[in-house]
């Protein structure tokens, strides 16, 4: 390497190391312990689980939940799966949002909608809670709904009143075929809500990912 590249790579080191970095918060709803690992309630858990595996990274036991994080194109990705059960995650995404000084519209939830078809992917900037506990205490917590919510349909094949033990409920095998590409897909579609824009990816994504 001669003098003049040396000089290129110091200064754009420089640049990198005192350029603030942009951050985005991406938080993955469900209950922690193994009997809720693999229900439908917890997809958020299992999309950061897929994120933070394609990215080499780890989560760690952390306040109110669990974290990672990653850098990809100029941006940081912190990943939360909160430690405080559905109901009270509003604590924990208000917590790590504070901690961490990451605007609103850099927040993006991740849950399971029972109102969508399995495999569907709708991104939205806001919205209702939906009947989603979990949402509605973020929305208590906040004060307001104006924050970005990336819902993951898992059907509603259940009979009257079952809709906790369904929302609890395991995969089917089906479900469980199909589960693998969908969530790569749902990688995908964080990364473009940091890259590319919350407007774009809506675009690319929003419900194009049913099953047949």
């Amino acid at each position: 390497m001669n003098f003049i590249s040396f000089l290129k790579n110091l200064f754009k080191k420089e640049i990198e190391t005192t350029e603030p970095m942009k951050k985005f918060l991406i938080v993955g709803l469900g209950n922690i312990g193994e009997k809720y690992a693999e229900t439908r309630h917890n997809i958020g858990f299992k999309i950061l689980d897929c994120l933070a595996s394609n990215e080499s990274v780890s989560f760690s036991s952390d306040k109110l939940g669990d974290t990672t994080s990653f850098r990809f194109k100029g941006r940081t990705f912190i990943l939360l799966k909160p430690s405080t059960y559905m109901n009270l995650s509003g604590k924990a995404v208000k917590y790590w949002m504070e901690k961490e000084k990451v605007p609103l519209e850099n927040v993006l939830i991740i849950c399971d909608d029972l109102n969508i078809d399995f495999g569907s992917f709708r991104l939205k900037p806001k919205g209702s809670a939906g009947g989603h506990n979990g949402l509605k205490d973020i929305n208590e917590k906040f004060g307001h709904q104006n924050y970005a919510r990336f819902r993951f349909g898992v059907g509603n094949s259940f009979s009257k009143g079952r809709q906790v033990d369904y929302v609890l409920g395991e995969w089917t095998k089906e479900e469980q075929s199909h589960l693998i590409t969908r969530l790569e897909d749902a990688a995908k579609l964080v990364i473009s809500f940091g890259t590319a824009g919350i407007g774009n990816t809506m675009s690319e994504f929003n419900g194009k990912y049913s099953l047949d």
